[in-house]
């Protein structure tokens, strides 16, 4: 039997890749293998304090409209077309052959993974990646099997990475020289024309996403912790609402960052580590997160490095979206088994640029699946060319471009789990107060932080509330170490009809939003609707 780890010789085959005729196949190296063949390939850099910097040149981010979605029997009834681009299996067909032919002679690196800490509810997935640096980023962000379980090991996904090869719009059904296309039927997703290494994780996040729902467990983008009493907490949010850094609180125990499920048994971190943004990271603010980046085996994505080799986090000259990817147990609060039972709290984070909203707010279930399925959050002015004021996203089940059904069996589900298991649900704000971006401040993280704590802990429950007027949920009136004005968003503008004028015109961007949502829900979510508790009073 040859070695199960290191070089294996390339006529084995690459179990579904279909690869047969590479120069060399490197299979689940380890941390400081992956290193030194990143840095004396070329892919990448030590820093000063030795991580691994590399850069993803034209691609610093996912590419969403290159995303592509196998339609055949499998498919056809189950996927949300509205929000995933179809291939024809033909076209994947061929697509998967020309990767197999591009593959031939050059050295691969395979690792075999795990996405889900729950057994049963679990994925094994194969990675195959051309880049060293690539190999590395996927074995920290997902779970490591036991090295003895590798020799019974049969995946259930693989993925091909190959960022030099160039697909063929005409030729394979896609868009660009970009690809991402996912095949649920045969558990292949194959990735080409992007040196972005998000795309490796989130694929295994759709393809989660896809299967999951059917086993009556919910899959979420969030990030979630639990207290050291066993009060576990889920945080769902859009990129830079202070997802990661909410849940990295050092008083309680990290799960993880961005994706889980939610089955009979409680919540999962479907990954075995994290990916956060790093783009003016402190460590005064973040010392966790901070951490990671001074550890070997940590991967910065297009951070810039001064002339001593020193990450420069406030440099976004190449990025905003900079970012690190390290192994959870670099966190020292991190759970060692990335479980625990069913959550307490659930907290939707919105960054609300337009300071409508308040810190914080208390939602019935209906209101819960509402915002859940809408998914708010708004971009400031000056983030995009052309961007004058802040501008309304929203991103269906907090992470649209990952789910390929309807968002409706997301929600419905959610709102079933809620009732189940009688979570309290809370709207936190971390965007503006005192007026629009650039007229106000930020919500202080001081505040935000305190009345996190006062929610998890229960002591929320019990201070006096007022109903919104704008939105029907329940506002805390006063919290004990909190200054008061800024929980009454609308006292802290210098020109109040300049508030009730926004506030009325972001209810109504709500409601444009959720119109292709009406006829998937019932009476009591569309009572949950912004806008119409004022409209009957």
């Amino acid at each position: 039997m040859l070695e199960e780890f290191g070089t294996r010789n390339p006529a084995e085959g690459i179990d579904r890749a279909g690869i047969t005729d590479a120069a060399v196949v490197r299979y689940n190296l380890r941390e400081a293998e992956l290193v030194e063949l990143a840095v004396s390939r070329g892919e990448a850099r030590l820093t000063a304090f030795g991580a691994l910097r590399a850069l993803t040149g034209q691609h610093t981010g996912r590419s969403p409209k290159d995303k592509f979605v196998v339609s055949d029997d499998t498919t056809r009834d189950t996927v949300w077309w509205d929000n995933n681009k179809p291939m024809d299996p033909e076209a994947f067909d061929r697509l998967h052959q020309d990767m197999v032919a591009h593959a031939a002679g050059r050295d691969l690196f395979v690792q075999d993974l795990i996405g889900g800490a729950d057994a049963e509810n679990s994925i094994r997935s194969r990675i195959v990646t051309e880049y060293a640096w690539h190999s590395l980023f996927i074995r920290n962000l997902l779970i490591r099997p036991e090295r003895a379980a590798l020799e019974s090991y049969v995946p259930q996904l693989t993925i091909i990475d190959l960022p030099s090869f160039t697909a063929d719009p005409e030729r394979h059904g896609c868009r660009s020289g970009t690809v991402i296309a996912c095949n649920f039927d045969k558990g292949i997703v194959l990735i080409g024309g992007t040196s972005y290494a998000g795309e490796m994780k989130k694929s295994v996040f759709t393809v989660l996403n896809y299967l999951l729902p059917e086993r009556g467990v919910m899959p979420m983008h969030c990030s979630a912790n639990v207290s050291h009493d066993g009060e576990a907490a889920v945080f769902f949010g859009l990129s830079g609402t202070g997802k990661t850094t909410l849940s990295a609180d050092p008083s309680r125990i990290l799960i993880g960052d961005d994706e889980h499920g939610w089955g009979a048994d409680g919540i999962f971190n479907f990954e075995g580590g994290c990916y956060a943004k790093t783009i003016r990271l402190s460590r005064e603010a973040e010392p966790e997160i901070y951490g990671t980046t001074e550890r070997f085996g940590t991967v910065l994505e297009n951070v810039v490095l001064d002339e001593n080799l020193v990450p420069d986090f406030d440099d976004g000259s190449l990025t905003e979206n900079t970012r690190c990817a390290y192994p959870l147990h670099y966190i020292p609060n991190a759970s060692e088994t990335g479980r625990a039972g069913h959550p307490k709290n659930i907290i939707m984070l919105t960054a609300d640029a337009f300071g409508i909203l308040p810190p914080i707010a208390r939602m019935t279930a209906e209101q819960a699946m509402y915002h859940f399925l809408s998914g708010y959050t708004a971009k400031v002015a000056g983030t995009e060319k052309g961007v004058t004021e802040p501008e309304a996203t929203f991103s269906t089940c907090f992470g649209a471009p990952f789910m390929p059904r309807h968002p409706s069996e997301y929600g419905n589900l959610l709102r079933k789990l809620i009732g189940e298991h009688k979570v309290d649900c809370w709207l936190v704000n971390t965007g503006w107060t005192g007026g629009t971006y650039g007229v106000g401040s930020r919500m202080p993280i001081k505040a935000t932080r305190g009345l996190l704590t006062a929610a998890l802990d229960g002591s929320l429950k019990d201070v006096e509330f007022r109903t919104d007027p704008n939105f029907g949920f329940q506002v805390p009136v006063a919290v004990e170490g909190i200054d008061s004005s800024i929980l009454d968003p609308r006292s802290t503008w210098a020109d109040k009809d300049a508030y009730d004028a926004l506030a009325s015109r972001l209810t109504g961007m709500f409601a444009d939003n959720f119109a292709k949502f009406e006829n998937y829900v019932d009476g009591s979510v569309l009572d949950a609707a912004p806008g119409l508790k004022a409209a009957a009073e």
